[in-house]
């Protein structure tokens, strides 16, 4: 039989999950049920609907695996066991690849809901909110093709082997990027808001949900086209039909406001609580009872994911090794020096940095989020000892209570966040109005971010002194466009934006051709001091194992030197990299598909 391009065959899939319900569970097969006994009954589109909740992105991802977004070989991570090839610019033309297969086999199974849609015999507002969750999902797939690949084929209708559309051309990223705003605004017009949901069915897609996830569409495309434009385009790509990026900006903020102000979803804070210790956000990332956090509240509590994967330790585990894989990862020299200090200055430049004379002093009064990733003792155990060619830095974000065996770790996984929203109405107004935004605009967004971090607001009096001490020839708006960027940069650290984030400001090529850094280890006239194997107090750390030696970063007291955990002759990543390329297999099967260039 020949094979399917794009697509596999239909699948069931895993399912959605509500720890107050059991709307998840199936009850039997998908591919088992036929069109005699299903799709007859507004109930039966509900329960096939169920089953789109495994394609977001979660534990069990389909999408080629949970560590791959958590921002690994960036710049922001010293962590190369994934995406190296992507981040050191040696990417190879795959011959299949999940992210490609899934997606379409995905897509097809949406198209299958609407395609029986045009025979149910009752009345069609029964299922709206179904066909509207369909056009949510395959809104979703897409944009995750249009992310990795750019523009692909757009399929509508379930195919067949000899379904002319498989050897069909690519669309171009533009008419992709219409067609997943046209979903969206579908999805929009038929979901219900977070209050209509009842307990039962908490963790559908709501209102507000599609809202939020299109003002993340607008933001990246916006400025994706500000930025880079059609230079990644393939051959015979077609540009878009008019400038667009000021009217997606516009809407993004809309959209951005409308969720912030329907007052639905908050910011998860518990720092006013003696127990929680200024540590939130390390808690918001493995809150699963009342056991997982020091303050004692469960799930319910947060109301800071708006769109989640959910599990849950009995009914549906995570099912991986969470904690043995996050642990892996490391923060390089650039994250943590983009943690500000508690007066809102970058560490070059503010009174209250303590400096690097010992592991624990570059901690004292900064950003708690800086404790919350690289959680001060945790990181002070393990830079004690400085050798295996390390960063020097332990991860703790997303690292669950020791509980159980490995495996049983079980918090839900934010696909979409409240502080999300905040960012994306912050920089799209500033890139909207050429870096003009105002205080109140900042206290709107941003600042409630900061507020759980424990450091100073972000206002415009700030900025224009951290230009002034900083003597740099940036404007004023370029300058807070650094700093609203530097917030997206630390709070969604590891939350598998990155990559992308470099990409549509067009800067991947400068920020991934560095050298990835580890901890400051100092030189004769500001030494840094560890302590060795035995305990005992020293100023040295294990040099051979460090097959890159040291490099310096310039610093208040001077240039010091750093370990080198990766050297910047290793990378070589250029504008072609900013897509993948297409994988062979599918281009052989159709001659019609165009690599992407630079493959």
């Amino acid at each position: 039989m020949k094979k399917v391009i794009y697509i596999a065959q239909l699948c069931v899939l895993a399912f959605g999950l509500s720890a107050c319900s059991d709307w998840f569970l199936d009850k039997e097969p998908q591919d088992e049920r036929t069109d005699v006994v299903y799709f007859k009954k507004a109930s039966q589109f509900k329960e096939y609907t169920a089953g789109f909740y495994g394609q977001l992105q979660g534990w069990a991802s389909p999408y080629g695996g949970f560590a791959a977004f958590m921002d690994v070989s960036t710049d922001l991570s010293a962590y190369f066991g994934i995406h190296s090839d992507v981040g050191h610019g040696t990417i190879l033309v795959p011959t299949t690849d999940t992210r490609w297969d899934n997606c379409y086999s995905q897509i097809r199974t949406v198209n299958l809901l609407f395609d029986r849609a045009k025979d149910y015999p009752g009345d069609q507002e029964e299922i709206k909110q179904y066909l509207a969750e369909a056009h949510f999902f395959r809104a979703y797939n897409y944009f995750f093709l249009l992310q990795f690949f750019g523009g692909v084929p757009i399929i509508e209708t379930p195919l067949d082997v000899d379904s002319p559309e498989l050897y069909g051309v690519r669309n171009s990223r533009y008419e992709v990027v219409d067609f997943i705003l046209k979903d969206l605004d579908a999805a929009i017009d038929g979901l219900p808001k977070e209050t209509l949901i009842s307990v039962s069915d908490k963790g559908r897609i709501s209102y507000h949900g599609a809202e939020a996830f299109k003002a993340r569409v607008l933001l990246y495309e916006a400025t994706w086209r500000k930025y880079v434009g059609t230079t990644t385009d393939f051959k015979g790509s077609a540009g878009p039909a008019s400038d667009q990026v000021n009217d997606f900006l516009d809407e993004a903020i809309r959209l951005c406001s409308d969720v912030i102000d329907s007052r639905l979803y908050s910011i998860w804070n518990y720092n006013d609580l003696s127990g929680m210790k200024d540590m939130s956000y390390r808690y918001l990332f493995c809150l699963e009872d009342a056991a997982t956090n020091p303050v004692g509240v469960t799930k319910e509590s947060n109301k800071e994911f708006i769109i989640k994967s959910v599990y849950d330790k009995d009914l549906k585990p995570g099912g991986v090794k969470l904690n043995m894989t996050v642990e892996k990862m490391s923060p390089s020299r650039k994250l943590m020096d983009m943690f500000l200090c508690t007066d809102g200055l970058p560490v070059e430049i503010s009174d209250k940095f303590q400096g690097y004379a010992s592991p624990e002093k570059e901690f004292i009064d900064r950003d708690n989020r800086m404790k919350s990733d690289t959680d001060m003792d945790a990181q002070t155990a393990t830079a004690k000892i400085l050798n295996s060619g390390n960063a020097g830095y332990g991860n703790m974000k997303f690292k669950c209570p020791e509980r159980g065996t490995a495996g049983e770790e079980s918090p839900d996984y934010p696909v979409l966040r409240l502080a999300e929203v905040y960012l994306i109405y912050a920089e799209a107004v500033c890139e909207r109005n050429n870096g003009v935004v105002t205080d109140e605009q900042l206290n709107y967004s941003i600042n409630n971010l900061r507020g759980r971090a424990g450091i100073a607001n972000l206002t415009n009096a700030l900025v224009e002194t951290i230009k002034e001490k900083t003597e740099t020839s940036k404007s004023v708006g370029e300058v807070m466009l650094d700093e609203i960027r530097r917030e997206r940069a630390v709070e969604l650290y590891m939350e598998g934006f990155r990559f992308d984030d470099l990409k549509r400001w067009g800067i991947a090529e400068t920020s991934l051709n560095q050298s990835r850094l580890g901890t400051v280890v100092g030189q004769a006239a500001y030494p840094t001091t560890f302590v060795d194997a035995s305990g005992n107090t020293t100023d040295k750390y294990a040099k051979n194992t460090y097959v890159y030696g040291e490099e310096k970063v310039a610093t208040q007291w001077g240039e010091l030197n750093c370990v080198v955990v990766d050297s910047k002759e290793n990378f070589t990543f250029d504008r072609s990299h900013y897509l993948w390329p297409l994988p062979q297999q599918q281009i052989n099967l159709n001659p019609n598909l165009v690599q992407n260039p630079g493959y």
